[in-house]
């Protein structure tokens, strides 16, 4: 069984998406680790300075990659297009938008990139604050697009009545993965508007350590969804 477990690891460390959420997981457990040692330290020193440390250089790495996930994203989005036909009007809206979002946001975070680089000449924290938007828009979009989905199946539910078990089955296990989703983008989207600038809802409010709490469920939440053959676009 301890076989099978590293090779499933190795698998996953081999992919992109795979190794994209090993060191976000790692990125938030440092912070918040770091952040909780640290308690009310305004520069932290000793191992919190260091946990921190480790955060944020897996943090940049995980933005000099998503450089090359545009593409991605794009094929993605021409994929879905408009949605299915058969698929609620509004379920397809949200996605839509959200794609649209996502489809934005990378570019944003690109021009912020470069411009904290040296590489261009431009106002890296506007860029930042318009990815971060994006992103926190994104995430929105998704909350509504879950709920959505859970008001469905909860009218179709009460008019088919009973149902066969499997049919029952299959509708428990899609209103579990519609909460875990929405759970994983609460906490995303609780530090999206933390990272927003100063004066907006708690912008700028959240300790390191609570930073770290939130990326970390997330995080998990996105390994377990992998796990179980779900998708996850956590940033």
């Amino acid at each position: 069984m301890a076989a099978s477990a590293l090779r499933g690891l190795v698998a996953a460390l081999e992919t992109h998406r795979g190794r994209d959420r090993a060191v976000r997981a790692l990125c938030y457990g440092c912070q918040l680790a770091g952040g909780a040692l640290a308690g009310p330290q305004a520069s932290p020193s000793g191992l919190p300075g260091r946990l921190l440390a480790v955060s944020a250089e897996l943090s940049a790495c995980r933005t000099a990659l998503r450089l090359f996930d545009d593409l991605a994203m794009l094929s993605y989005s021409c994929g879905y297009g408009l949605g299915p036909k058969d698929e609620d009007g509004l379920v397809r809206a949200l996605s839509v938008l959200c794609n649209v979002a996502n489809q934005l946001y990378y570019p944003c975070e690109h021009v912020a990139w470069a411009a904290d680089a040296g590489i261009i000449r431009a106002r890296a924290q506007k860029w930042w604050t318009l990815s971060m938007g994006l992103w926190a828009l994104s995430l929105l979009l998704g909350i509504l697009r879950s709920l959505r989905i859970l008001c469905q199946l909860r009218k179709l539910r009460q008019h088919k009545g009973t149902s066969s078990p499997q049919s029952q089955k299959e509708a428990k296990a899609q209103v579990k993965a519609e909460v875990v989703s929405i759970l994983a983008q609460v906490a995303d989207l609780s530090n999206a508007i933390h990272w927003l600038p100063p004066g907006f809802l708690w912008a700028g409010r959240f300790p390191p350590w609570l930073v770290g709490l939130l990326g970390t469920v997330s995080s998990l939440i996105g390994i377990y969804q992998a796990s179980r053959g779900g998708n996850s676009e956590a940033a």
